[in-house]
C-alpha cells in the first residue's frame, strides 16, 4: 500500500513540475526608427519583456540577421514576474540609403523557445 501511495505521489510531483515553465512576453515585437539621416547612421532601441511563467527565464541567444545589427540582452535568469531587456543597435554606416528591415531571433528556455523581433526604418542620403 505504501508503495502505491508513494508511486502516485511521485507521479503527481512529476506531472506538476513538467507543467512549470518560463514564458517570455515582449511589450512589442517591432520597432520603427522612422526616417533618419546617413549623417547619423547609428540608431538604438530597447525591447522590454516579462517572464510570465513560473520558472526562471534564461535567454540563450540573440542573433541578428545582419552584421549591422547588434543585440545585447539581460544575461542573468529573469525570475517569474520580473522584467528584462533586449537592446538593439543598428549601424547603417557604409550601407545604401533607403528602407531596411532586420530580424533579431531570441532563443530562450521558455515555453515558446524562439521569438523574432523586428526593427525597420529609412536612412536618407546625406545632402
Amino acid at each position: 500500500m505504501k508503495k502505491i501511495i508513494f508511486s502516485m505521489m511521485l507521479m503527481l510531483v512529476c506531472a506538476l513540475s513538467a507543467n512549470a515553465q518560463a514564458e517570455i512576453k515582449f511589450d512589442k515585437l517591432t520597432y520603427d526608427f522612422g526616417t533618419f539621416s546617413e549623417k547619423e547612421p547609428v540608431q538604438k532601441t530597447t525591447f522590454s519583456f516579462t517572464n510570465i511563467g513560473d520558472k526562471p527565464l534564461i535567454i540563450n541567444q540573440a542573433i541578428a540577421s545582419c552584421g549591422c545589427t547588434i543585440p545585447s540582452y539581460t544575461q542573468q535568469p529573469i525570475m517569474p514576474g520580473k522584467k528584462g531587456t533586449v537592446s538593439i543597435t543598428y549601424n547603417g554606416k557604409g550601407k545604401f540609403p533607403g528602407h531596411f528591415k532586420k530580424t533579431i531571433t531570441i532563443r530562450t528556455n521558455g515555453k515558446v523557445e524562439m521569438t523574432r523581433l523586428y526593427i525597420e526604418g529609412t536612412m536618407n542620403e546625406a545632402k
